[in-house]
């Protein structure tokens, strides 16, 4: 079955920043929730740490470094496909352009030709306000990538923290 398009392709790149915004809240949130927690506990340690809190305090370093790696990786593997996509947009557009100014240049009379610098005029900002859409949804869409590993490790962390984990 083939894919449709959403309608409201406009709207798209606002959903994408808004839920990367909320993304972005939650993980804070949830990062101070577990930076309080381990704080905390480093404070009660003191500079005797049980076993306990030793394995805490060194999976608190190795998820940090993991978290960055995965993030980074998930956004280099993003921008890869990046640059095609962004191409195929721009010669689109270029050759939609080019389209048009033929079709404009070929036209029969003085009148058809300023109804038709109207209409290219027209079809040109839409085709560049989509454009622009898509580039924008686009550049979210990497960032929800890098954000997910780091959004993971810090929601699980404080769930798990908050269990007494």
């Amino acid at each position: 079955m083939k894919r449709r398009k959403p309608r409201f392709s406009i709207a798209n790149p606002f959903l994408t920043w808004t839920s990367l915004a909320l993304k972005t809240s939650e993980m804070m949130l949830a990062s101070a929730q577990v930076i309080s927690h381990r704080t905390s506990r480093m404070v009660l340690a003191g500079i005797n740490p049980s076993a306990r809190d030793r394995r805490e305090f060194t999976l608190m370093g190795q998820e940090k470094i993991e978290a960055a790696t995965e993030s980074i990786q998930a956004m280099a593997t993003r921008m890869m496909v990046l640059p095609m996509q962004l191409s195929g947009l721009l010669f689109r557009q270029m050759m939609n352009g080019a389209s048009s100014m033929s079709a404009l240049a070929l036209g029969p009379a003085a009148v058809l030709s300023a109804k038709g610098q109207m209409t290219l005029m027209q079809d040109t900002l839409a085709r560049s306000t989509t454009m622009a859409t898509q580039v924008s949804g686009s550049l979210a869409r990497l960032v929800q990538h890098g954000i997910k590993p780091i959004h993971s490790r810090a929601t699980s962390n404080a769930e798990r923290l908050l269990k007494g984990g």
